[in-house]
């Protein structure tokens, strides 16, 4: 039988408990009664994060290089492409990082791959990571 010693609090900074791990065999003894508002809570929860809108904003913000931001995207492992991520109705492509070092990362809806690209003063390169099997 587990005791509360087993209990692993996880705090912020300020020591404001944020999760707590717990041992399997609680888990199992828990978990019908537990299931219900577990459910509850994640309904309406989207599975997929917002896009990082306020960094490409910020991103946009600071754009200093010798060349225009082009906002189209292609998709070298699948194909798929649009002239402008932001305004393509069918948005094939997520925004799912942007910082101010240039890096804009894009996951292709159609097949799964990432996209990056990477913006230096004179030139962007665009690698691509194959979606996982």
């Amino acid at each position: 039988m587990s005791d509360s010693s087993q209990l692993l609090y996880l705090t912020d900074a300020r020591n404001h408990v944020l999760a707590v791990q717990i041992p399997w065999d609680i888990w199992r003894k828990i978990e019908p009664l537990a299931r219900p508002a577990l459910d509850a809570l994640m309904e309406g929860v989207s599975e997929e994060p917002a896009e990082p809108l306020a960094a490409f904003e910020e991103f946009l913000r600071y754009w200093d290089f010798r060349y225009f931001y082009s906002p189209a995207v292609h998709c070298p492992h699948c194909g798929a492409a649009t002239q402008d991520w932001r305004e393509d109705p069918a948005h094939p492509f997520r925004l799912s990082n942007a910082n101010l070092g240039g890096l804009l990362v894009f996951h292709c809806r159609a097949c799964g791959a990432t996209i990056r690209q990477k913006h230096f003063h004179d030139h962007v390169t665009v690698e691509h990571t194959a979606p996982r099997p």
